[in-house]
C-alpha cells in the first residue's frame, strides 16, 4: 500500500503550511484550516461541514471540546474530540464574534459555508506553494492519527482511544492509516 496514501507531515513541514497560511488572504481561516487536520484529525469534508454549535461552549465561547455532529461526520460517525491549545486559540481568534450556532466554522470569499472540494484544493495549492509532493488534504488527518497511536501509551489510553479520536468503526481501519517508523523497529528489535 505505500505510495497509494497521503504522506505523514514532519514538524516542519506542518510549520512551513501554518507560514504558508500566514502569507494568505484569510490567515485566520485558513490557520484553522490547517489545524482542523492536523490537531483534530478532520477529513476536508468534516471541515466544511463544522459549525460554530459544535466547538463554542453554552457560554458562547470555544469551548474544550468539538463535538462532531453525525450530520457532519462521514457515514454519519460523529465524536467528540478534545480541542488541542493551539486549534483553540486559533478558533477563538478567529470566533471574532461573528459566529452564530449554525453558521459554519470555514466561511468562504463570500461569507457562505466553504464546500470540501475547495478546502480539497485550498491543501493542494498550499502544498505545492510549499514544495510538498505526495501530501493531499489527508496528510494532516494521517499525521494526527501516527502521531496519536505512537503517543498514546504516554496518556495512559490505547489504539482503541485513538479508533475513537479518527471516527473509524474499525480497528483495521485505524491501523492503515498509521505510518511506520523504522528508527522505533530498530530500537525495538535491539530491546528483544
Amino acid at each position: 500500500m505505500p505510495g497509494k496514501q497521503a504522506k505523514i507531515l514532519a514538524p516542519d513541514q506542518i510549520d512551513n503550511l501554518l507560514l504558508f497560511a500566514e502569507t494568505t488572504r484569510y490567515p485566520l481561516r485558513d490557520r484553522v484550516i490547517v489545524l482542523l487536520s492536523v490537531k483534530a484529525g478532520l477529513r476536508a469534508a468534516e471541515i466544511a461541514n463544522l459549525t460554530w454549535e459544535m466547538v463554542l461552549d453554552p457560554h458562547g465561547a470555544v469551548g474544550t471540546v468539538l463535538e462532531l455532529r453525525d450530520r457532519a461526520a462521514k457515514k454519519g460517525h460523529g465524536r467528540i474530540i478534545p480541542l488541542h491549545d493551539e486549534l483553540r486559540d486559533a478558533l477563538t481568534a478567529l470566533l471574532g464574534g461573528f459566529a452564530e450556532g449554525c453558521q459554519p466554522v470555514v466561511r468562504s470569499e463570500r461569507g457562505c459555508k466553504m464546500r470540501a472540494r475547495s478546502i480539497v484544493i485550498w491543501f493542494a495549492r498550499a502544498y505545492r506553494a510549499i514544495g510538498l509532493e505526495g501530501c493531499s488534504s489527508h496528510s494532516g488527518r494521517r499525521t494526527f492519527i501516527t502521531r496519536a497511536a505512537r503517543l498514546v501509551h504516554k496518556a495512559g489510553g490505547s489504539l482503541r482511544d485513538v479508533q475513537l479520536l479518527a471516527g473509524h468503526r474499525s480497528i483495521q481501519t485505524t491501523q492503515g492509516y498509521i505510518d511506520g517508523d523504522s528508527d522505533a523497529q530498530r530500537r525495538l528489535v535491539s530491546l528483544i
